[in-house]
């Protein structure tokens, strides 16, 4: 580096030296409503090569979760924290109402031992578990991948279809209709019952509501959350003992009350 590149350099250090300091200045200056932005390389959507990612405007995209490439994401589904779905040598198909939970893996094969060319296509109304992992793969509507799961290249999950949880579902295995697979490696197990079945389907039904309490919190400013902060700490719940012996009657504030579709405890009312 000569005398001019050194000198440029020294300057261009200086000024953001001096930026730093501002900000650090303008931060004491706030007091206690400081809020200092990390800088974050992460993308939630990320295009590659020429394909992007087409999510429609209802789905539930966690900050942390990573959607790069050819992937298509259908209406009121979700993708959960951390998750990764990563269409770069192939495409990637998610249905409507679809489910994929914290910390699971979806990708794709452009080649593998069969010679074929493997996209992951994943139907309607369909939960896959916690850290799961789908590599090249076909789960039909209302199917279910428990947590843990891996399907390898080839895999056919069938409507109604459960993968139990932890199992090794190995290449080009079909799991038919009405049936738990589970292992490893997986093998039938048992047939679901109506009640089961049922269940797969309350499973989204349960995941889609409450993908909306998350994306609503998501989507908060900084003053509502400190707002927040502030409500629950005046209306913190104490022993119900303590608050009839001072004749305390504490109400929630409606901003901190789950709406009913996502509360255990509450069933809807009959007419």
């Amino acid at each position: 580096m000569g005398t001019l590149g050194k000198a440029i350099y020294s300057v261009g250090f200086w000024i953001r030296e001096t930026g730093q300091a501002l900000d650090r200045l303008g931060c004491r200056l706030q007091g206690n409503y400081y809020f200092q932005e990390q800088l974050s390389r992460h993308r939630t959507l990320m295009n590659i090569f020429d394909k992007a990612p087409v999510v429609d405007k209802d789905v539930f995209l966690a900050p942390s979760a990573s959607i790069i490439g050819d992937v298509q994401v259908g209406r009121g589904s979700s993708i959960w924290y951390g998750c990764v779905l990563r269409g770069d040598v192939n495409s990637i198909s998610i249905g409507s109402g679809t489910n994929i939970q914290d910390n699971s893996l979806v990708h794709v094969a452009k080649s593998n031992l069969a010679g074929k060319v493997l996209p992951t296509i994943i139907g309607d109304n369909v939960t896959v578990g916690h850290s799961a992992v789908l590599h090249g793969c076909t789960v039909e509507d209302e199917a279910f991948v428990g947590m843990g799961a891996t399907l390898l290249d080839g895999v056919y999950v069938e409507k109604h279809a459960m993968v139990a949880a932890g199992a090794l579902v190995r290449q080009n295995t079909k799991i038919p209709c009405g049936e738990v697979w589970g292992g490893n490696p997986a093998r039938f197990l048992r047939k679901l019952t109506e009640e089961e079945m049922a269940f797969i389907s309350q499973s989204a039904i349960n995941y889609s509501n409450l993908a909306q309490v998350h994306a609503a919190e998501n989507a908060k400013s900084f003053d509502e959350i400190e707002f927040e902060k502030l409500l629950r700490k005046k209306f913190a719940r104490r022993d119900e003992e303590y608050d009839s012996m001072l004749g305390v009657v504490r109400e929630t504030p409606p901003e901190l009350i789950l709406p009913d579709n996502v509360m255990q405890d509450k069933v809807p009312k009959t007419a």
